[in-house]
């Protein structure tokens, strides 16, 4: 059984930096594409950020410039670095993977693979 489990997240004020992983368990070969998705109260989720086994690093322009995602696919682990924060990136982090070659990375839909979520708050 694949699971995805979240580390990192908690509060930090505007401008902090957070550090967020994901470790797949229950699958040895490496994840075709890992992304990050967050959400808001009260709003959709939200691509982050993703990148494929091999290359393909694509970011939200929200996350432009602040954030970086990195993989360790001998381990099957996926990172979401996180500095500036702004109040408006709080919400709950979610892992997600996938094992097969999808076209569109921001498509929640597109991955079979999510973590629980880890809770990420900006104070002002």
């Amino acid at each position: 059984q694949v699971q995805l489990i979240e580390y990192g997240g908690g509060l930090v004020q505007a401008g902090d930096s957070v550090r967020l992983s994901c470790l797949v368990s229950g699958h040895t070969l490496p994840m075709y594409v890992m992304g990050w998705f967050r959400q808001a109260p009260g709003k959709e989720r939200e691509f982050v950020a993703a990148k494929y086994w091999g290359g393909g690093t694509y970011y939200a322009n929200s996350a432009k410039g602040r954030f970086t995602i990195s993989r360790d696919s001998a381990e099957n682990t996926v990172d979401l670095q996180m500095n500036s924060l702004k109040p408006e990136d709080s919400g709950v982090y979610y892992c997600a993977a996938d094992r097969t070659n999808r076209n569109d990375y921001a498509d929640s839909s597109e991955y079979a693979y999510w973590g629980r979520g880890t809770q990420v708050t900006v104070s002002s």
